[in-house]
């Protein structure tokens, strides 16, 4: 695209991380011929101090930095959007942000905008009167009124429909809701923070959100790096989650073979914390012995090309683009794997099963 670009290649050890860093320029001379110039620099990971904040451990200095802009912010009453990919913590933020707020005393909601149908997510977020469609025999409040008094955690902010949007600004600048079937609005006291895997910059230019809203929640945006993006939080994590599992009984762990070790450092782990939990979940239940095996982890972790299901079944799956995004390959030999099973392929990959639909549409893939 003729644009400058920089990137990392990490390659984790056991004594340590490494970080290669790659910057591109683009080049264009008087005669026509394009080109790049590339600069490569080779850095040491810092090994920062471990950290423990509100359920989260980090060596990782972008961390460190976030975690500081949180505490500045929870003592102000305004919005707050949190920016990660699914498994990296947000609602652990949010909940940090509740926590230490002035609010703390006071409920702390979430709802996962992605999760509802439109119809039903307006009826949990505003409430809904008595009559007002089949089933509503009673009155009931919504979230925003469960939470009145503390905080309410809007996840998946982007996914909520364009006419939800307009609502949810109404509340914001009124506070007061009304619910549905219902005309009069009624007085809320809450503080929001939203959390999106996505830019709702570009979801505004592309006509998906409103930008009135977005300058609603954007007040203070807070950015979650992705695991892959910090290695040294992945050791520090596999210490803290080894030594969480070994207290519970049964199998203990006291090191990882070589081949272990590889096939961990080099998986970006699109699921993040949370899916670097479950291959250890996993490890502990297929293996035995103090040494954590390459064949007690997944098999997609072994051999990211591996395909088929159980059964030995070949994929029933359109065959994948040479230049397809790396993740909707792995969604793809996971959906394989799995049989085409959506609830255990999301388990393999460390996602929600609505998180896992979602990419399926995002990446055109059907199953």
């Amino acid at each position: 695209e003729g644009k400058p670009v920089r990137g990392t290649i990490v390659q984790a050890r056991e004594e340590g991380s490494a970080i290669l860093v790659v910057r591109a320029t683009p080049i264009e001379s008087e005669s026509g011929a394009r080109g790049h110039v590339v600069a490569l620099e080779l850095a040491a990971v810092a090994e920062e101090e471990e950290t423990f904040f509100a359920g989260m451990w980090t060596r990782d200095p972008r961390m460190l930095s976030m975690f500081r802009v949180l505490e500045r912010a929870a003592r102000r009453d305004v919005s707050v959007l949190v920016r990660g990919e699914t498994g990296a913590g947000k609602e652990l933020v949010a909940r940090a942000m509740h926590d230490l707020s002035p609010r703390a005393k006071g409920p702390f909601s979430a709802v996962n905008c992605a999760a509802l149908p439109p119809n039903l997510l307006e009826s949990e977020l505003f409430g809904h009167v008595r009559g007002a469609f089949t089933g509503a025999v009673r009155d009931q409040p919504g979230y925003f009124q469960t939470a009145h008094g503390g905080t309410l955690f809007l996840d998946e902010i982007a996914e909520m429909p364009l006419d939800l949007q307009a609502k949810l600004l109404r509340v914001l600048e009124t506070k007061t809701v009304i619910p549905v079937g219902g005309r009069e609005p009624i007085n809320v006291d809450v503080r929001i923070v939203a959390a999106t895997h996505r830019s709702l910059r570009r979801a505004v230019a592309e006509g998906r959100f409103r930008a009135d809203l977005m300058y609603r929640l954007r007040v203070v945006p807070l950015f979650l790096p992705p695991l892959r993006a910090r290695p040294a939080d992945i050791a520090l994590l596999l210490e803290k989650f080894i030594a969480r599992m070994n207290a519970q009984g049964g199998r203990v762990v006291d090191r990882f073979s070589p081949g272990a070790w590889s096939a961990l450092a080099r998986h970006p782990f699109p699921g993040n914390v949370r899916e670097l939990k479950n291959i250890l979940e996993y490890a502990y239940v297929v293996g035995d012995g103090p040494v954590l095996a390459e064949g007690d982890l997944p098999p997609e972790l072994v051999d990211p090309s591996f395909y088929g299901d159980e059964a030995g079944a070949q994929p029933s799956l359109p065959a994948a683009a040479p230049d397809e995004h790396p993740e909707a390959s792995r969604i793809r030999a996971a959906l394989s794997r799995s049989g085409g099973s959506r609830e255990r392929a999301a388990k393999m990959l460390g996602l929600s099963r609505v998180t896992l639909w979602r990419r399926m549409k995002e990446h055109g893939i059907e199953a």
